[in-house]
């Protein structure tokens, strides 16, 4: 009869290593608290797919934020779309005789050229990485806390102190000397994975003015021209962020965070990951991934607000048609707008100067070519990245915190205060006008184009059929893009 284990002979361990190296690579090894908490992430990203596929809740920004959600929250799959980063280990191989260095290659706790391994820094500073022997399989079992504002030579000593622990150090040499030897090399290892490099576009600020581009060359400013008084709601309608800045701030964080946070209120994803970019990037994944979620729920969470604010008799106001505006008006418009504000708050050029270059491409008719391609192919393509990127950043064990249930909760309250902020200044100029201005155009003062317009539409038609609000929250609308770019502008200038 063939006998298996004879016929294996000498390979049999090293069959039985790479099986164990196959299950090692595996989501399944090393299963912990933080695995459960990547479970519930995806879970959460199912929900969101749900929302985007089914319920249709603006599945162009959902869908591919939830999925980079579920994609970075898979058990093992972080560090293969981030990939590593750290600083070398390296140990001082004079201090040791030639037999103690033989015994510490053999153990695997050092290679030949004396590197015991390197602290592996992306997201969770906890987690080390050898690069030689057992060592690996020796520090499996360990967990170790490490602050976000710990020293690398205080976690190299952390770590290390854990790992001689285990590491069963050949006999004659001393924890503490071995400890005291090991020196740290401050030149960054890495093994950069494919989010990495994509993310590299939220880190260095060209997804939000890239994407402003493209809304720029979908905008039609008409309205807002047409209507000078529409800027009163587009301006209203950042008192959400102003205010959830000072709710913020009573909730304990520091002035740059609170600004960040009350930028959700804009409902504007890319001035929101601009700003949280500049003052408080360790707090993107939060404030981005409600800022994208509460612009998904507009239909949501805007009606009920818009009603109650509201009398019927306000809701069924139709208005006047707007007046044509000329095609130098439109071309005259951004140019000036841009002058303007960039020098009264040049802080806010990045953004808004992105977002007149796009509406100019469009509106003098010269460069179709460049128009049709901002509009289309750039800002899909850099809205599929961006999106996944963003929710790649919601990782289990950092986004599933006290802090980011503050900032979900404070921007909620960002998003209906600056809801009620449009719809209240435009009761106030309902009265003025003596009824002429429907005061649901002022809730599509918040910038998210056009679903906040399509709202103010929506819930107008359904008290009277005839009434065609869209144009006239366009005005608002366009005017909550600027409002939110200035606003954004002018808090980073305060706490940049």
């Amino acid at each position: 009869m063939f006998n298996f284990t004879l016929a294996l002979g000498g390979s049999e361990s090293q069959i039985l290593k790479s099986l164990q190296n196959l299950w090692d690579s595996t989501g399944f090894a090393g299963f912990n608290t933080d695995t459960l908490l990547n479970l519930v992430m995806m879970a959460v990203a199912g929900l969101l797919l749900f929302l985007a596929i089914s319920k249709k809740f603006e599945p162009n920004l959902l869908l591919a934020m939830a999925f980079g959600m579920f994609l970075i929250n898979i058990p093992g799959a972080y560090n293969i779309l981030y990939g590593t980063q750290g600083y070398d280990f390296t140990l001082n191989l004079a201090e040791f005789s030639g037999e103690q260095i033989e015994q510490l290659i053999q153990a695997g706790i050092i290679n030949a050229e004396g590197v015991v391994g390197f602290l592996q820094t992306p997201g969770d500073l906890s987690t080390f990485t050898a690069w030689s022997g057992t060592l690996p399989e020796l520090i499996k079992s360990l967990d170790i806390t490490i602050s976000n504002s710990a020293t690398i030579s205080q976690q190299t000593t952390a770590i290390l102190n854990e790992i001689v622990k285990v590491a069963n150090l050949p006999s004659g040499i001393d924890a503490t000397a071995f400890i005291s030897n090991v020196t740290t090399n401050h030149t960054t290892v890495a093994d950069f994975g494919l989010f990495y490099y994509l993310y590299k576009g939220v880190d260095w600020v060209l997804f939000p003015p890239l994407i402003f581009l493209g809304i720029g060359a979908m905008t039609d400013f008409g309205p807002l021209i047409a209507n000078p008084k529409s800027l009163l709601l587009g301006a209203a309608a950042q008192i959400g962020i102003f205010v959830t800045f000072i709710l913020a701030s009573l909730f304990g964080f520091t002035g740059a965070e609170a600004a960040s946070i009350g930028i959700i209120g804009g409902a504007d994803g890319p001035t929101a990951i601009y700003l949280t970019s500049k003052l408080a990037s360790h707090l993107m994944s939060s404030i981005a991934i409600a800022a994208y979620s509460y612009m998904a729920l507009v239909p949501v969470i805007q009606p009920p607000i818009m009603k109650a604010l509201t009398t019927k008799k306000e809701r069924m106001i139709v208005m006047e048609q707007l007046r044509p505006v000329s095609k130098r008006e439109k071309i005259l418009f951004p140019i000036v707008v841009t002058g303007v504000v960039g020098i009264i708050l040049p802080s806010s050029i990045p953004l808004l100067g992105m977002l007149m270059l796009g509406n100019l491409m469009k509106e003098s008719g010269v460069v179709p070519r460049l128009a049709e391609t901002a509009k289309n192919e750039l800002i899909n393509i850099i809205t599929i990245f961006l999106g996944v990127t963003v929710g790649s950043k919601a990782y289990g064990n950092q986004f599933l915190n006290w802090e980011t249930i503050k900032i979900i909760v404070l921007g909620v309250c960002a998003f209906g205060i600056a809801t009620a902020g449009g719809v209240l200044v435009g009761k106030l100029m309902c009265k003025l006008s003596k009824g002429k201005i429907n005061p649901l155009i002022g809730a599509a003062g918040v910038s998210a184009v056009p679903m906040a317009a399509r709202v103010a539409q929506d819930v107008g038609k359904k008290e009277n059929p005839n009434n065609y609000l869209l144009m006239h929250a366009m005005g608002p609308n366009v005017a909550g893009v600027i409002g939110s770019a200035v606003a954004a502008g002018a808090l980073l200038a305060i706490f940049g």
